[in-house]
């Protein structure tokens, strides 16, 4: 045997040492690879990328809808945080490409500061909102909520970030009862279509709607159709397009020849209809209700044709309904159930109400038959 056999060099450890030490070692690192789980953790999400638009003051940017499966991350609007709720399934809307669909409901973000759109959204399961209304504020070309109000201090508005976040969404209306849309009382048209884009800006509306009373105008109607033709055509570079729908007053022989005829030049400038909005007052106590809605809804099908060019299912599809309530008593829930069946047999492109709020069953309703 060689004398030298198991010498070492000075400061090296025994070789047994050195082979119990990386036994150990393999075995530790085993354990804590054991402990890793195999997937993220279903209340660590991955970051979500927000909107490139820049939001007002106090405006929650959108966020897509979180998994089914994962909790609603916390959502900031302004100095409010609302914290993460319960594991919740997101609502089922229309794909934002295509705007509303169903059951949209219309919220008077002006009369009621407090409505709380994700809360309704959770008790109601409707996930379409529209909010109005901006009107022109005392220049006439900056829009203010009800003409006073900031364009980015509205509370309803504020609260669009935790309505996104469980998978709702809201468009944006202008015009309205009261007050002037903005294209009646702002004459310059740069100043006009910047207007717009502040709006688009802050809140990212996948839909803008206009409730106007100056169809007769025709300047007013040139101006608007512009501004909206232009808005559609920068939307449509981004990847998200904006849909236009209109809120105007039907009868049971349909739409006024003035409303009519703006909406043909609106469509002649290069605007895409997405929808009208059909205003229909219901009469406390009457029997006849639903039948009213449903004639004015089949004379603005017929009239669609010289309008927007559209005929049988095509011309339903733009139509939406919108009966105006005195009381929540004007729709219970089995007219509740005929309308969202006539909507769904003639592929109407949604329902509201507007004018009273309806009862929380109608709402769960005809957001169910529109989901």
């Amino acid at each position: 045997m060689d004398s030298t056999r198991g010498e070492r060099e000075p400061g090296t450890p025994p070789r047994p040492l050195v082979a119990l030490a990386a036994v150990a070692l393999a075995a530790g690192t085993g354990y804590v690879m054991w402990l890793l789980p195999a997937k993220a953790l279903p209340d660590m999400p991955a970051s979500v990328p927000v909107s490139a638009a820049t939001p007002a003051p106090g405006v929650a940017a959108a966020a897509p809808s979180p998994a089914a499966t994962a909790p609603v991350p916390a959502v900031s609007a302004g100095a409010a945080t609302w914290p993460p709720s319960r594991p919740v399934t997101p609502i089922r809307v229309g794909a934002r490409t295509g705007g509303p669909a169903g059951y949209v409901v219309f919220v008077d973000a002006v009369r009621e500061p407090g409505f709380d759109l994700a809360e309704a959204a959770r008790r109601t399961g409707a996930g379409w909102y529209a909010l109005g209304h901006l009107t022109s504020g005392p220049d006439g070309c900056t829009p203010r909520w009800g003409g006073v109000t900031e364009q980015g201090r509205n509370p309803v508005a504020n609260r669009l970030g935790p309505l996104r976040a469980q998978g709702g969404d809201a468009g944006i209306a202008f015009g309205g009862p009261s007050g002037q849309e903005l294209a009646q009382t702002c004459p310059e048209p740069d100043r006009l279509l910047a207007a717009y884009r502040r709006v688009i800006g802050a809140f990212d509306p996948a839909v803008i709607d206009f409730e106007v009373r100056d169809s007769a105008d025709a300047a007013t109607t040139a101006r608007r159709a512009a501004a909206l033709g232009l808005l559609q055509q920068e939307a449509a570079t981004t990847g998200r397009p904006l849909a236009v729908t209109f809120t105007l007053p039907a009868a049971e022989s349909g739409l006024s020849a003035d409303d009519a005829a703006m909406l043909r030049a609106v469509r002649a400038a290069g605007v895409e209809i997405r929808a009208v909005n059909l205003l229909v007052p219901l009469r406390t106590g009457a029997s006849g209700n639903l039948h009213r809605l449903a004639m004015a809804a089949r004379a603005v099908q017929a009239q669609f044709g010289d309008v927007l060019g559209l005929t049988g299912r095509a011309a339903w599809q733009r139509i939406a309904l919108a009966p105006v309530l005195t009381s929540p008593a004007d729709l219970g829930g089995g007219r509740a159930r005929r309308l969202a069946g006539f909507r769904a047999r003639n592929d109407l492109a949604w329902v509201s109400v507007r004018g009273a709020r309806p009862s929380d069953e109608v709402s769960r309703i005809l957001g169910a038959a529109g989901s």
